[in-house]
């Protein structure tokens, strides 16, 4: 295992997560990175979502030649 750290959460937090990690067969490590990577893709698909303004759909219009 790579080098570890703690972080404070609550007890609450503490079991839910315990409970995700056993249900997926993961250590918590796993699931918490898992939560992580699905957060950065969720706002990525959100930045995606919204509408290109004027200036962004202009450049993506443009002759590259």
């Amino acid at each position: 295992m790579a080098e570890t750290t703690t972080i404070r959460i609550s007890r609450g937090t503490h079991a839910r997560v315990t409970r995700l990690a056993a249900e997926r067969h993961e250590t918590i490590d796993e699931t918490v990175s898992r939560a992580i990577q699905a957060l950065r893709q969720d706002v990525m698909a959100r930045d995606l979502a919204t509408e290109l303004t004027d200036d962004e759909t202009a450049w993506l219009d443009a002759d590259a030649g």
